[in-house]
């Protein structure tokens, strides 16, 4: 039984998805011209395919109009074609535009659909975007599980590609009972030795292996292996990944002899059968590389990773393994090395708070308002059709039951026209500022470039982080050193979660229960593991710039320990006090890229006409509280985070309960008095400064916040997932009588990227300031993310629920010796109000770190 598509059967690992192309039409012509272009494509000639597969589909479109399923099956095919050969850009908006079609002429419940749906989930799968991927595979198996036969091929296609998400995720329970089904169904419908039968062993052998079920793996994949030379030949495309998974399996038990001929026999058999530059042969480049070094063959690893880093393929856990063990042997110069691992580093994943920082440089390197105003309009508009793309594919997963016709069409209809304003703008944005797509997408940094922008008293550090292990970059401006760490991605998560036990206000309150509190042992051994060793490069520095990534962002670095301490846990909480804490040192600054060192100091502010600071606080929560006077005979609250019940639960149709409400969000008196003491210090306006019902969403939207140095928000802080009904971080600001789509008490994340800033500085002197955009995410990803990307070049923010008056005591101490000396930094400032806490003798507690110090510098900490 064949099915009308080629079987969509999305490998694991290597694997990618081999789906057939669908004849366009059932005209003789144009049938024979979409043959041609498969056998094209199948021959790896996608340099001829590809302009013949979208002059057809323009043919397509000419003939039968935009909403036709033979100019769908086109779209479906050049996406194909465009994912076999690595342009996803290309792809997903054809992915997109097919399901579209297909849905309006079939309907929402059509399993017509399920091709289509299965073709942009595989795409995202590509991607590691699993979460997006997996309800389009969930809903595609649904509409055939609806429509067809238990035994269908179509379902064990589905089947076969929602178990491959699972398996991505390392969800082995949920993916291997899936893959048997599919199995089954394609041995009973196509017989033993089918290639979608050879798919299914090779998939089922994944599983068992990475369970260490090395024998029934071994006899699954070669089972594959036979029936793909057998059936496809022995240099087709699908025999390299049988190879390549064997290969792997080989070497997982040390079968070195045994895995090396099978490396580069699928790695020779990509390079003829789909081309030098696919990216699978890249992905068989990398893995060769990989297994080399793994045998200590550095000399055969070294030229192919130069290879695949000299075309921006190379694999950071491979390159930088190879690299580091190629400066030891001295097989090549120190500083080459170096700068071929700074450019693996740079070339991977940027973290969102890193990309905003960047835009934010690409604004203010267009030299004149008029260019920044149309680079910050085609930026907001790019972000706006993110959203509104996330938006539609969040619709088109859904059940049909579930799916907002009219909703759907309105976000379509916008993202034409956000679309289309685009493009005008990219016209006007060449000829007026031909940079700006060259600085959108700058080049790796070097070594050298990097230490030309520190000064002598700097050492900037940076961290990378792969799957099993980690390295350190440490760099000043006479040297640099960098080394291999023994911690990877899963052992950092835990290290830094052991680290950050204890780091609440309430342990410093109770020193009865010793298991609670914070451990100096731990903070010593993360020490020595992460700045140990380049401890001899950076330790005589007087301010240390950090680059963390992955859960390092959550690492306060100003907390841990240099020197083994006498115990774990003082037995007197005034212990703390003479720990050798990293502070006590040196001015730690925290970056969120290397590349944002360079944007951050090559544009910081140089008018100096604006007024000094606008503040924001003591918000109003409740009418009673109306007079300044009443609320700061309130009682002073222990902390200004909130995790009570649901936000959204106090919200009674157009009005609040402000009773209930009240409860969840105390008064801030404080913040007040915190407010008031910085703008004293730097003489700012008394109409600058926002406090009580001023204090609100409104105000500050309508403020000219570009006119300001520094905003300073002084609040409770709310993180996502802490209170239901709040899916991002946000601000609490005054509550509005009336709440509406411009002021509803919250200034969230999305609705700070929309705000204009110029400022030097913004301090978020609220509770977990430096949290992710949702649970479980990197930090910088939330506000963070968002104060960049409106304009900030430095963040004060926090890492835990602050205590109020620690916090107010804190920000006025940082202020009022920047006040004194402007020429010591943002980050040395804050470094010697901590300090001076951390010594106040006046209460034991004072010595305790959650009290003093939460705050961190983001951005830019030295005076410029």
């Amino acid at each position: 039984m064949k099915p009308v598509n080629r079987l969509a059967l999305i490998m694991w690992l290597a694997l990618f998805a081999s789906i057939c192309l669908t004849a366009p039409s059932s005209a003789q012509g144009v049938a024979a011209r979409g043959a041609h272009i498969e056998e094209l494509s199948r021959a790896g000639k996608y340099s001829e395919a590809i302009p013949l597969a979208r002059q057809l589909l323009a043919d397509m479109e000419k003939a039968h109009g935009p909403v036709d399923r033979d100019v769908a099956g086109a779209l479906n095919n050049l996406a194909l074609l465009y994912s076999d050969v690595g342009n996803d850009a290309e792809a997903e908006p054809m992915n997109k535009r097919a399901i579209a079609i297909m849905e309006k002429v079939f309907g929402l419940d059509s399993r017509e659909i399920a091709p289509e749906l299965n073709n942009l989930a595989a795409l995202y799968q590509r991607q590691g975007r699993y979460a997006e991927a997996e309800p389009f595979f969930k809903r595609a198996l649904a509409l055939r599980e609806k429509s067809l036969p238990s035994g269908h091929p179509d379902v064990g296609q589905s089947l076969n590609n929602l178990a491959t998400c699972y398996e991505k995720q390392d969800r082995h329970a949920d993916s291997e009972p899936l893959f048997k089904r599919a199995l089954s169904i394609y041995e009973k419908a196509a017989g033993p030795e089918h290639p979608a039968v050879a798919t299914l062993l090779d998939n089922l052998g994944q599983v068992h292996k990475v369970q260490g079920r090395y024998a029934e793996a071994e006899q699954e994949i070669r089972r594959s292996l036979a029936i793909r030379e057998k059936v496809l030949g022995r240099d087709h495309a699908d025999v390299a990944r049988s190879l390549n998974n064997l290969a792997d399996l080989y070497e997982r038990q040390g079968r070195y002899a045994d895995a090396e001929p099978l490396y580069q026999r699928a790695l020779a058999i990509r390079d003829k059968a789909v081309g030098s530059d696919h990216p699978d042969t890249w992905k068989s480049l990398n893995n060769l590389a990989s297994f080399y070094q793994a045998e200590g063959r550095t000399p055969d690893a070294l030229p192919l990773v130069e290879k695949a880093i000299a075309s921006g393929h190379a694999q950071l856990r491979v390159a930088l393994s190879v690299l580091s063990a190629a400066q030891q042997k001295q097989l090549m110069p120190a500083e080459k090395a170096l700068d071929d691992a700074l450019n693996v580093v740079q070339r991977g994943a940027q973290s969102s708070a890193a990309s905003a920082v960047n835009k934010l440089a690409v604004r203010l390197a267009a030299g004149s308002d008029h260019l920044a105003e149309l680079v910050r309009r085609d930026q907001d508009l790019g972000a706006e059709a993110e959203t509104l793309d996330k938006t539609i594919v969040a619709a088109v997963s859904k059940e049909p039951s579930k799916r907002d016709a009219a909703s759907e069409q309105r976000a379509r209809a916008r993202l034409g026209i956000v679309s289309a304003e685009r493009a005008t703008l990219q016209k006007t944005l060449a000829t007026e500022f031909p940079d700006y797509a060259a600085l959108s997408n700058p080049l790796p940094m070097t070594h050298a470039e990097i230490q030309a922008l520190l000064s002598g008293d700097e050492a900037l550090v940076l961290f990378a982080v792969a799957d099993k292990e980690s390295y350190v970059v440490a760099l000043t401006r006479e040297g640099f050193d960098w080394k291999q760490l023994s911690l990877g991605a899963e052992a950092l998560s835990r290290e830094v979660a052991a680290f950050r036990h204890g780091l609440d206000v309430g342990s410093a309150s109770d020193a009865s229960g010793k298991a609670g509190l914070f451990d100096l042992a731990q903070a010593y051994r993360l020490y020595a593991a992460l700045l140990g060793p380049v401890e001899t490069l950076v330790k005589d520095k007087r301010s240390l710039l950090v680059v963390p990534s992955g859960a390092l962002t959550a690492l306060p670095f100003h907390l841990l320990v240099t020197e083994k301490p006498a115990a774990a846990i003082p037995e007197k909480i005034e212990g703390y006090r003479d720990a050798a804490w990293l502070l006590k040192r040196q001015a730690v600054s925290v970056l969120p890229s290397v590349g944002s060192l360079k944007a951050l100091r090559a544009f910081a502010r140089k008018d100096q006409s604006t007024k000094p600071m606008t503040g924001f606080g003591d918000p109003l929560f409740n009418p009673a509280q109306e007079g300044s006077g009443d609320r700061r005979g309130a009682t002073k609250q222990a902390s200004r985070s909130v995790t009570a019940s649901a936000y959204t639960e106090f919200w009674q149709g157009a009005s609040v309960d402000r009773a209930r409400l009240a409860q969840a969000l105390p008064p801030l008196p404080d913040t007040a008095d915190e407010l008031n003491a910085v703008a004293k210090d730097l003489g700012v306006a008394a109409s600058d400064i926002h406090l009580g019902s001023d204090a609100s969403e409104t105000t500050v939207k309508r403020a000219p916040l570009a006119d300001y140095g520094i905003v300073y928000f002084a609040t409770h802080g709310l993180v996502a997932g802490d209170v239901k009904g709040v899916a991002e971080p946000a601000l609490a600001l005054s509550i509005p009588k009336v709440p509406s789509e411009l002021d509803d008490g919250l200034l969230t994340a999305s609705e700070v990227a929309q705000l204009k800033l110029n400022a030097d500085w913004v301090v978020l002197s609220a509770c977990n300031t430096i949290a992710g955009d949702k649970p479980g995410a990197e930090a910088l990803s939330g506000l963070a993310r968002s104060f960049f990307y409106a304009g900030a070049r430095a963040l004060l923010v926090s890492h835990w629920a602050v205590d109020s008056e620690a916090a107010t005591r804190l920000a006025t101490s940082t202020f009022d010796r920047l006040k004194s000396d402007p020429q010591i930094g943002r980050a040395e400032a804050l470094r010697q109000a901590m300090l001076a806490y951390l010594n106040d003798r006046s209460s034991p507690k004072n010595a305790y770190p959650a009290m003093w110090g939460p705050f961190a510098l983001i951005g830019e900490g030295a005076a410029r």
